[in-house]
């Protein structure tokens, strides 16, 4: 029977700290938005990966229970609980883009790309085109 000796273990937790962070840097979670016009959280956002992409979708509006009074047509009077409103981001270096996100205000899809601001905020742009022309939100982690 081999026993650890004080190298291997060192290597070992060397490893784990090494490990760890790189496992928390992930955006899978749930998430508040926060409203760009009153600053207000307005939603929870629950991001999943699905055959190896992110997606996002509404877990409930706040406050609670609220109905999208204020969104395009087709969510307008909806509680909005299940839309996927995130879709297909592929992880790109230290953020993740290629992917889509909808506006419930307005009811557009723009291109998205994403990038954690530490451990507990992420920051999201929705853009036409080029990122230039676009707009971000800071979420913050719920759990």
């Amino acid at each position: 029977m081999k026993t650890l000796t004080s190298s291997r273990i060192l290597g070992l937790v060397a490893l784990l700290a090494f490990a760890f962070p790189a496992m928390a840097q992930s955006p899978n979670g749930v998430w508040r938005t926060i409203d760009d016009d009153d600053g207000e959280p307005k939603s929870h956002i629950e991001i999943y990966e699905q055959g190896g992409l992110l997606f996002g979708r509404v877990l409930k509006l706040l406050p609670e229970g609220r109905l999208c009074e204020d969104c395009a047509d087709q969510f307008e009077g909806s509680d909005m609980v299940g839309v996927v409103v995130l879709r297909d981001m592929e992880p790109d270096g230290d953020e993740w883009s290629g992917g889509t996100i909808i506006d419930p205000k307005n009811g557009r899809t723009y291109r998205c790309k994403m990038e954690l601001d530490g451990p507990n905020r992420l920051r999201v742009r929705g853009y036409i085109g080029i990122s230039l022309l676009g707009r971000t939100q800071v979420w913050e982690r719920v759990q």
